[in-house]
Order: structure tokens, then C-alpha cells, then sequence
């Protein structure tokens, strides 16, 4: 755990994504540095390697009214957006399933009970009483990948209880789901 979060405090100290001019001093166009600024994000908040993982090739971008990175898109598709209150990623069921390939169990993962991924499938929200496992490191609002009993990814979203209060509570929702994978 202490390695997770030391790791996440050492890459982006002083760095902002939106910090970034047409073309900087050495000549790199943009779309190329706001590439390499979204990897280094994606590295502090799932660490070495989920960067290349998420965007391994050329993508694109769309910006908000005040110029700053919304999402990030490959041939058109979603991958990942980043949220503008805290400047971190949260994913795409098309950037889970990258993540998902990439992360060995349990990181970042929810496992939750086989009767229940029917729903969650769907975007049904986590509740804490089907919760059977949990990565020990996931905090209150980071985003996690929901999985069956057998790796299978389900859905993503945002833990609302820390790894703790999951496996203690026995109600209430344990992951605000964005997006399952049966979505349209």
C-alpha cells in the first residue's frame, strides 16, 4: 500500500495537463505531449505501465470550452475522461477492459458474488453485502474495476467505501458504477 501511495505522490508533482502551448520549445507538437501527459497520469493513478496500457497508440482529444482535456478517444471511441475536480482519469468499459488485461489480480478490483453479476452488468451500483473482495490499497473515490468470483470484468466506476469499510458494512453501496459491460 505504501508503495502505491508514494508512487502516486512522486509523478505529478508541479505538473498540470492543460500547461501545454501548440508547440513547446523543443518542437513536440501538442497532441504528442498531451499523449505523454495522460500516460504519466494514468501511471500515477494505476501505476507503471497502465499509461501505455490505456493509450498505446495515436488519440485524440476533446476539450472543453476552457481549452482543457475532457476525454481522450481512439478512432472515435472512448477510452478515458479526465475529471475536472481532481485532474484523474475514470474509464471507459472499453479502458477497464485494457486496464483488466494489463493489472494482475487484485488491483484496483471489486469482486463481487456470481448472483449478482447479472445485474451489475447492466450498471447496477455495488452494494457493500455482495462485496466477497476487494484490492486492500482501493480508497473512497478511486475509480475500480468491478469483477465476478472469476476475473471477469463486469463494470466500472467509483469506490464510495475504502476496502475496509467494504468488507465490514453490510449495507449501503459499496461502487457507484459508470458503466457495465452490457451497457449500450
Amino acid at each position: 500500500m505504501m508503495e502505491r501511495q508514494s508512487a502516486r505522490l512522486g509523478v505529478l508533482s508541479k505538473m498540470n495537463i492543460n500547461d501545454t502551448a501548440q508547440e513547446n520549445d523543443a518542437g513536440v507538437d501538442r497532441d504528442a505531449e498531451l499523449l505523454r501527459r495522460v500516460r504519466i497520469i494514468a501511471d500515477y493513478q494505476f501505476g507503471t505501465g497502465a499509461g501505455s496500457a490505456l493509450f498505446p497508440g495515436e488519440v485524440s482529444f476533446i476539450f472543453s470550452r476552457t481549452s482543457r482535456v475532457r476525454q481522450i478517444l481512439e478512432n472515435g471511441l472512448r477510452i478515458a475522461t479526465l475529471r475536472a475536480s481532481d485532474g484523474l482519469l475514470t474509464l471507459s468499459i472499453k479502458g477497464a477492459r485494457r486496464l483488466h488485461a494489463r493489472l494482475p489480480p487484485p488491483a484496483y478490483r471489486v469482486t463481487v458474488r456470481n448472483d449478482v453479476a447479472e445485474f451489475i452488468v447492466t450498471g447496477g451500483n455495488v452494494f457493500a453485502k455482495h462485496v466477497i473482495g476487494v484490492d486492500p490499497d482501493v480508497r473512497a473515490r478511486d475509480e475500480v474495476l468491478v469483477v465476478d468470483e472469476n476475473d471477469k470484468l463486469l463494470a466500472t466506476g467509483s469506490a464510495v467505501l475504502c476496502a475496509v469499510e467494504m468488507h465490514s458494512c453490510r449495507r449501503g453501496v459499496a461502487v457507484d458504477v459508470r458503466s457495465g459491460v452490457g451497457q449500450k
